[in-house]
């Protein structure tokens, strides 16, 4: 049965917080992610076209492709937009701070690799950068060994971890975020917040330097 979906051209397609999260969660291999990494990648001057589609999706099935992109509008994890991003995504160690901030209510936020080492701190002291980007370090290691208990035997499909007060907010969390073959450590202080344009943002700065090193396949 061939699709009744069809393009809109002329609409520059934009990934939603929710979308950008999803693409970096996990390295579980999907097609959803396929596309997102697509997306994330993309130059914000391209506009939406099937020749595009193909090649975010990595097929040669436009049905397949439009029906993926549907469901993932559906979700919200995307959407098109008539107006072209001015956003700069070529950023350095020394501008990412101002993104982290915007990620927590009390602007304490900072990355780091899988070893431990931080590149970008906002709000935390020096020596208690580097005490977290170690214990970030030591969590990560701790969610890749229980994670058939968390996800298999609990049911629990969410890799972050944190700690929290008495009434269940959130003092200090740990996200794992995969891009490309790295994988990294957002650490927030306080309450995170990543349900806004600045973490789209810093994922797709993260793509500018990690994203050619992807190795997820459908």
């Amino acid at each position: 049965m061939e699709s009744t979906l069809s393009l809109q051209s002329n609409l520059y397609p934009k990934v939603t917080p929710a979308g950008a999260y999803y693409a970096v969660s996990s390295d579980a291999s999907s097609a959803s992610r396929v596309l997102l990494y697509g997306l994330l990648k993309a130059a914000p001057s391209e506009t939406i076209s099937s020749e595009k589609l193909l090649a975010w999706a990595d097929t040669s099935d436009i049905n397949s492709a439009l029906n993926l992109l549907y469901r993932l509008q559906r979700l919200e994890f995307l959407y098109g937009d008539e107006q072209v991003s001015t956003e700069d995504t070529n950023l350095s160690d020394e501008q990412l701070p101002d993104l982290l901030a915007q990620l927590s209510n009390v602007g304490k936020a900072l990355l780091a690799d899988e070893n431990g080492l931080y590149f970008a701190n906002a709000g935390f002291h020096h020596e208690a950068a580097e005490e977290l980007g170690l214990l970030a370090s030591e969590i990560a290691g701790v969610e890749a060994k229980h994670q058939l208990l968390i996800k298999n035997n609990l049911h629990i499909h969410h890799s972050a971890w944190g700690i929290c007060d008495p009434s269940g907010q959130s003092e200090l969390t740990f996200f794992p975020l995969y891009v490309g073959t790295t994988k990294l450590i957002l650490v927030i202080g306080g309450m995170p917040d990543l349900n806004k344009e600045a973490f789209v943002t810093l994922v797709k700065a993260l793509y500018n330097r990690y994203g050619s090193r992807t190795s997820v396949t459908v």
